[in-house]
């Protein structure tokens, strides 16, 4: 305890009995007075409570901007005259960072940005705390000292905590328009198109459904903090009760990883870290439910900042569960019920937790709109399982859109059409036609061989990474899974996979493919892939970086464990394994070397061997080719990842909007490389299969058929079209042409095969 804490009180008694004040003008007789003069009330209780001369409430207004609103203690005029910037001052500091400061002197620290008309200059140390609301910094509540004084950590806690209270007042719409408030200042009701990221593709046209948990908590300050630690426990319970329901429903029973996610959600509720820091704050006064939503407003604004993508997703899982303790503390019954959805929903959100969505009749949502979100968020892979369309990363789309909107989730382009006019909507509705008539016919081929008009076959394989992908092979009628990601699994759960959960997980993929071939890729991790249990760090340039095969390479007992787990799974059967950005053969040879051990492990304990094995290499990073005799005489087969290749040999950060549509796959230069890598291959008689993207198109997979691709792997809701396009075209003339473009020095040649596309009838 500092100096001053003698004169503060004993802590947990000094944080209720200011509590027990601000609660009074905020709720007492004063409650009826204008908000500001309530605020001037709070502000001079503060000071005189934690002796200091000056309290300050700053409000934030359109802009970014901190507005200073009441104080107790700087000149009186200052008011609504001063402002400052998010990042300017400490004031500002404090609201762009989301934490605390206490500094016994003040006008020593680099950012202090002295105000004139304030008189704050007479003044030194200075504690402020960020006032927030949902999530989100709507002020901040300062107090200043002429001496330098050194505030205790009690005070600072008693600070935030006082801060909560005044949220609602700051933040609520009373002080100033609530609007001002959100991204794009809550300006509609016109058309708009939103751009976002495909996380599950298709097409829904709906009503808007606004996802906004909340849960009114009525009362903050606590009367009897026992009481409210027992109330606390009891919701837990209760709330673990209703996430084992959910874990037993209908929607999944099938099992797969989307159980898994679910079950990691479980563990993130056990997590007794979290419940501590609830414990504390009702230590501080607050009621459960309202220490509930103070820590989970730290947390957000925290880790909100966090540039981790792994740890940013995890905000939403915690954001759900402390709506749903909150509910279990308040609601009914301890349950806050979601929205009645119409015929034909979509539902917009900031993010989710897996169990929200779980929340609402899947039968009725054909479309899902996130503000953030990944490709491996949990709510992603949940909404995969349950086929609905998803586009995240639409900024700002809550602030842009009403509840009962007509929404377009085109989530094959990324797009979203809030309101859309008339002749939109109408082409759209076209669109959902023709794209339910496609999904019939491509249906009606699923049995029919993907063999060109001059009888040659072409293999298509679906690319997975789930359980839940393995339906797919059966549905589309692929000939097996081209490209297995395995590191979609670890990505997918909070602890890393030990050899006995892998062999599990590889025997259930190989059991699922039926005797259709399965190639595991190894670990592809770092860069944009991050694991919750890895610590790597991404560098200055994470997809040329530490990642994949020299991840694997460095950590060999990681790459052991993998391939020990497939070469048990596999046993008495074909086991295809690839190593991923393959940058030279000796990497290859390393990495088959490791595996190699595995063999003969398992086989020097006597246990049971697959019946065959086939190693291959995935060609993505362009050094590789100029070893392709050497790879070509050690490799069983190579993958050529066109995703990464694209990127590497452009120099092409595909991450980066400003390059969006910069360069082409349907280059010449591309296809001439591919076409050189085919004829090394068919050399050689190597099997040589396209993976990536590209191969999901149609009109590159005609491309990629001309320059000799026999065998690629893409997305399973590719693999109708493909094989229609591959039905309609004659390689030998396809062939013919395209060689003919390859010494181009066009940008692409995309409008030259769109062109012969047309005049032979084939669609794409």
């Amino acid at each position: 305890m500092s100096t001053t804490g003698s004169s503060y009180g004993h802590p947990v008694s000094a944080s209720r009995r200011l509590l027990a004040r601000v609660r009074d003008v905020m709720s007492g007789a004063a409650g009826a007075l204008p908000a500001e003069q309530r605020l001037q009330q709070v502000v001079q209780i503060i000071a005189a409570d934690m002796v200091a001369e000056v309290c300050s409430a700053y409000v934030r207004r359109a802009g970014d901007q901190l507005e200073l609103f009441a104080t107790q203690g700087l000149k009186p005029s200052a008011v609504h005259a001063t402002r400052l910037y998010f990042g300017e001052g400490i004031i500002g500091d404090i609201a762009a960072s989301a934490r605390p400061f206490a500094l016994s002197d003040a006008q020593e620290h680099p950012n202090f940005a002295y105000r004139p008309e304030t008189g704050e200059e007479v003044y030194h140390s200075m504690m402020g705390v960020p006032v927030l609301r949902g999530g989100r910094v709507v002020g901040v509540l300062a107090v200043q000292n002429r001496t330098r004084r050194q505030y205790a950590e009690e005070e600072v806690e008693t600070l935030q905590t006082v801060a909560m209270v005044l949220a609602e007042l700051i933040g609520g719409g009373e002080l100033i328009d609530q609007r001002e408030l959100q991204p794009g200042g809550g300006q509609a009701a016109r058309p708009l198109r939103v751009e976002g990221l495909e996380l599950n593709g298709g097409l829904g046209i709906g009503t808007a459904v606004l996802h906004l948990p909340k849960v009114q908590v009525d009362r903050l300050v606590a009367e009897d903090p026992d009481e409210e630690l027992s109330r606390l426990h009891a919701a837990f319970k209760s709330m673990h009760g209703e996430l084992d329901n959910l874990l037993e429903s209908e929607a999944l029973a099938a099992g797969g990883e989307h159980r898994d996610v679910l079950e990691t959600y479980r563990l993130i509720a056990d997590d007794a870290g979290w419940l501590t820091r609830i414990e504390d704050a009702i230590g501080s006064g607050l009621t459960a439910e309202a220490a509930v939503q103070r820590v989970q407003n730290d947390i957000r604004a925290r880790m909100g900042q966090v540039s981790d993508p792994y740890l940013r997703e995890r905000i939403a899982d915690l954001d759900d569960l402390a709506y749903r303790l909150i509910g279990h503390l308040v609601g009914p019954n301890g349950e806050a019920a979601t929205e009645a959805l119409p015929e034909k929903a979509v539902l917009i959100a900031r993010n989710m937790g897996p169990a929200q969505l779980l929340d609402y009749d899947p039968e009725l949502l054909v479309g899902l709109v996130l503000e953030e979100g990944s490709p491996t968020s949990h709510v992603a892979i949940i909404a995969r399982a349950l086929d609905i369309p998803v586009v995240g990363h639409a900024r700002d789309v809550l602030s842009t859109i009403d509840a009962g909107d007509t929404v377009v989730v085109d989530a094959s382009h990324g797009h979203v059409y809030l309101r859309p006019s008339a002749d939109i909507l109408s082409a759209f509705e076209a669109g959902l036609r023709s794209f339910q008539q496609e999904k019939e016919r491509y249906a009606e081929l699923r049995d029919q061989p993907a063999q060109t008009l001059d009888g040659i076959d072409v293999d298509l394989h679906i690319n997975a990474g789930l359980m839940i992908d393995m339906p797919n092979l059966e549905r589309s009628g692929a000939k097996g899974v081209g490209l297995f990601r395995t590191e979609v699994a670890f990505m997918a759960r909070s602890k890393f996979l030990g050899v006995d959960e892998q062999t599990e997980l590889y025997t259930q993929v190989l059991d699922g493919a039926d005797g259709r071939s399965v190639v595991f890729r190894t670990l592809d991790i770092g860069g944009d892939k991050v694991l919750p249990h890895w610590g790597g760090a991404d560098g200055e340039n994470p997809a040329m970086g530490w990642r994949a095969i020299r991840v694997s390479l460095d950590r060999p007992a990681l790459l052991r464990q993998q391939v020990r787990g497939m070469i048990r799974a596999a046993a008495g059967r074909e086991l295809r394994v690839m190593f991923p950005m393959i940058a030279e053969v000796a990497e290859f040879k390393a990495a088959r070397e490791l595996l190699d051990k595995e063999w003969q492990r398992e086989s020097d304990r006597g246990n049971p061997l697959p019946e065959s094995l086939a190693v291959g290499a995935m060609l993505e990073v362009p050094s590789l080719a100029f070893q392709m005799p050497a790879l070509l005489n050690v490799a069983d087969f190579i993958a050529v990842g066109s995703n990464d290749l694209g990127q590497f040999l452009f120099a092409h950060d595909r991450g980066d909007p400003r390059l969006a549509g910069r360069y082409d796959m349907l280059s010449p230069i591309v296809l001439k490389f591919f076409k050189s890598v085919v004829e090394q291959c068919d050399a050689a008689d190597v099997p040589v299969s396209l993976c990536g993207e590209m191969a999901g198109r149609p009109l590159e997979a005609m491309a990629l058929v001309g320059v000799g691709f026999r065998r690629m792997s893409m997305a399973a809701t590719a693999v109708g079209r493909v094989k229609a396009v591959i039905r309609s075209v004659d390689t030998a003339e396809l062939a013919e042409y395209i060689d003919g473009l390859l010494d181009s020095p066009e940008h692409t040649i995309r409008d030259h095969l769109e062109a012969y596309a047309g005049k032979h009838d084939i669609s794409i």
